[in-house]
């Protein structure tokens, strides 16, 4: 398959060893790498959240690491734009674009489009979730079905977030939530990319998130985060969110032993790992799915 008219697109659960195959695939194709992992944009934690080695950007150009600043909020949105630009960037300099990463709604966005609903107002977002907590989600879902009937059948009356999200967009912008997701707009065709899913084994990937545990330990994270926690960044900041971090701040703090630190970030890794496989299976049917030992032969073949 010629590549040289394509975005690559390479998908895989954390410790899948997808940056390797994505440089090893660059190197073949003259591509170049932008980042798709939603942790591996802040500048901070370069060891817990496993970004590239200084080598590995020395023989391809990355793009879109450890660029942005940990206090500041990082939208999907966001991500996009600047992707679109260093993809068509790519492209005019006759490289390949290949996009690796963990965070599947990344994708999604680059691939389906993003609905560009109109920020909501804090009034009516509070509105909203308080009548929803006064009347209970039975209730509120018979509600939101008298103010905008389209999302029967599209929206689970279980489903608190999305009914949350529905009844709000109907009642700030008058229109469905589902006549603004018809109306997206996407970025490419679906003949643009080569879409690569690393399918690995469940219990040789849990073996690789220990080993890459212990790594990371041993490379420096506990001094990584001490040095994140003197910049007081707030709670609620998508970085805190990543892997390590609390766990990490809970050993520096005295409150666990080295041995519960390891074990709590492997089985939190394990998790991630467990719902990005679930996301991939929900979202990504139509990726070529290839297994680690096929990994060297794709490459042949391609």
């Amino acid at each position: 398959m010629d590549l040289k008219s394509k975005i690559v697109l390479i998908y895989g659960p954390t410790a899948s060893g997808k940056t390797e195959f994505a440089i090893k695939l660059a190197k073949k194709i003259k591509g170049e790498i932008v980042n798709a992992d939603s942790m591996q944009i802040y500048k901070d934690l370069k060891i817990l959240t496993a970004r590239p080695l200084k080598k590995d950007y020395q023989k391809i150009k990355h793009h879109l690491y450890g660029f942005h600043n940990s206090k500041k909020m990082f939208s999907t949105g966001e991500w996009l734009k600047l992707a679109k630009k260093k993809i068509f960037d790519i492209k005019k300099r006759k490289k390949v674009p290949i996009l690796v990463g963990g965070t599947g709604l990344y994708f999604k966005a680059l691939t389906d489009g993003l609905v560009e609903i109109p920020n909501i107002p804090v009034k009516i977002r509070n509105k909203v979730r308080i009548l929803q907590k006064q009347i209970g989600q039975e209730q509120f879902y018979k509600k939101l079905l008298d103010i905008d009937p389209t999302i029967f059948s599209k929206i689970d009356p279980t489903d608190t977030q999305r009914s949350i999200r529905a009844y709000e967009v109907k009642l700030f912008t008058r229109k469905s939530i589902i006549e603004w997701f018809e109306n997206t707009k996407k970025n490419f065709n679906n003949k643009d990319f080569l879409k690569v899913y690393i399918d690995y084994p469940r219990l040789d990937l849990i073996k690789r998130i220990n080993e890459r545990t212990n790594q990371m330990i041993k490379l420096g994270a506990i001094n990584e985060i001490k040095r994140f926690k003197r910049k007081k960044v707030l709670k609620n900041n998508s970085v805190n969110k990543a892997i390590g971090v609390i766990e990490i701040k809970e050993f520096i703090e005295k409150k666990i032993a080295e041995e519960e630190l390891i074990e709590k970030i492997s089985i939190k890794t394990r998790q991630y790992a467990k719902r990005q496989r679930t996301w991939a299976r929900g979202n990504m049917s139509d990726w070529k799915k290839v297994k680690p030992k096929d990994l060297s032969r794709y490459l042949k073949k391609n």
